[in-house]
């Protein structure tokens, strides 16, 4: 968490740096070549906050991940964070506005309530987002760029997440490939951290189900083949795991309790004519197309699962995470409303001082007159009436600020040409 220091500027300097922004572009429209041209490192998310600054953009805060690129910030147009974008990245303005979107204001907060919540993720659910969300705001902070508005909105985001993790089930269940296919392993191999494992093909799909084995079996008799040994060894090194020739396939597969293919050919390069088994084999294909020839199932020692097999249980978890959107959408709703209520009372907070002001000069003027005027006049009961006279009207006014069915801003600006008020925007 955040918390806002003493001298921090006020909501209502916030808003006049401009308009508050989210601009970006994500996978619902923009592919992952589009998307890459958009992808900003962490020295570039740097640079970008720098050149923020030395311009007019005062607040600003950037997510950048495989799946969407977001600027969230103040500025007087959008086209100012846009053009920030595109000036640190390869893509340019027109392919930017073909796919991207902007919102502001209102919008914009819902929106990065959706996406730090996992509502808006490609995976539904995935809570990734919030530590990217959590380092960005970290990092805009510590550059200076982060106002009271943008940190307490970053607050009240990570505190939705942390509801909805706790109170729903929108992120239990296997929703990845690689996870489902070692979820199947796990409920379906007894002693699974003693059985020798094969994994054939280290793509992404690959790698991410040797994390995952690694992760959740607890098993060292992992072995790696890929037909590029180099590749194979880099991932191995990573792991401290065995690899082996692609020659010795037909060896490894024989000394094999689990089988795991992940290869990306465009034939079957598993086949019966490969199996010499002595004991029984479990093969996952989480190939596309399929790496495993049918005719594998003609001994009688294997099982084979497919990709399409392992989909069921991700298309019944996503099911089940659906049902649970209405109870997250519930819980964004209530600390939303409670954001935009503090962050409506802030906006009006200078008012209220400047009048409280006011109304102390007018106090210490007619004190001074009457004590002129009268020689028993009471000063110290004079000074305890009159403050409380002004912490009524104050307060007052302030409620009526706080539940007016009328636009606050309006209201305050009348009060402030009644009194002849110049609220400063600072605590």
């Amino acid at each position: 968490m955040w918390s806002m220091k003493n001298n921090a500027k006020s909501i209502s300097e916030a808003f006049s740096e401009g308009t508050f922004f989210a601009i970006g572009l994500n996978y619902k429209k923009a592919d992952a070549e589009v998307r890459g041209r958009f992808s900003v490192s962490e020295n570039v998310q740097k640079d970008i906050l720098t050149a923020g600054r030395q311009s007019s953009i005062q607040t600003l805060t950037l997510i950048s991940t495989c799946n969407r690129t977001e600027l969230y910030g103040f500025a007087h147009k959008a086209k100012d964070l846009i053009a920030l974008l595109c000036e640190h990245t390869t893509g340019s303005i027109s392919e930017f506005e073909k796919v991207a979107y902007v919102y502001q204001n209102q919008q914009a907060v819902s929106h990065l309530f959706k996406v730090g919540t996992g509502l808006d993720s490609q995976i539904l659910g995935d809570f990734e987002i919030i530590s990217q969300l959590r380092k960005s705001l970290s990092r805009s902070k510590k550059m200076g760029m982060l106002n009271p508005y943008m940190e307490r909105l970053g607050n009240a985001v990570i505190q939705a997440s942390k509801r909805i993790k706790n109170e729903t089930e929108i992120s239990t269940g296997a929703t990845s490939v690689s996870f489902a296919a070692v979820q199947y392993i796990l409920a379906r191999v007894p002693y699974v951290s003693k059985k020798n494992i094969l994994l054939f093909g280290i793509g992404k799909i690959g790698r991410n189900t040797c994390e995952n084995l690694i992760k959740h079996t607890k098993n060292d008799h992992i072995t790696l083949i890929n037909r590029t040994k180099t590749k194979a060894e880099a991932i191995a090194g990573k792991f401290n795991l065995v690899v082996k020739d692609y020659a010795n396939i037909q060896s490894q597969i024989a000394h094999s309790d689990i089988m795991i293919v992940a290869t990306g050919a465009k034939q079957p390069t598993i086949s019966k004519e490969l199996l010499y088994l002595t004991k029984p084999l479990l093969i996952l294909d989480l190939s596309i197309p399929k790496n495993v020839a049918p005719n594998v199932k003609q001994n009688n020692l294997v099982t084979l699962i497919h990709l399409d097999e392992l989909s069921k249980v991700t298309d019944a978890t996503l099911a089940h995470r659906q049902s649970q959107i209405p109870l997250a959408l519930e819980i964004i709703k209530e600390i939303e409303i409670e954001f935009s209520t503090w962050a409506q009372h802030r906006s009006f907070a200078p008012t209220i001082k400047a009048l409280k002001n006011k109304l102390s000069e007018i106090k210490v003027g007619e004190i001074d007159n009457q004590r002129r005027k009268r020689s028993d006049f009471n000063q110290e009961q004079a000074e305890v009436i009159s403050d409380r006279i002004i912490q009524k009207i104050t307060t007052q006014v302030a409620n009526h600020l706080k539940n007016s069915n009328n636009n606050p801003k309006e209201t305050a600006g009348l009060i402030e040409q009644i009194f002849k008020l110049n609220p400063e925007h600072h605590e």
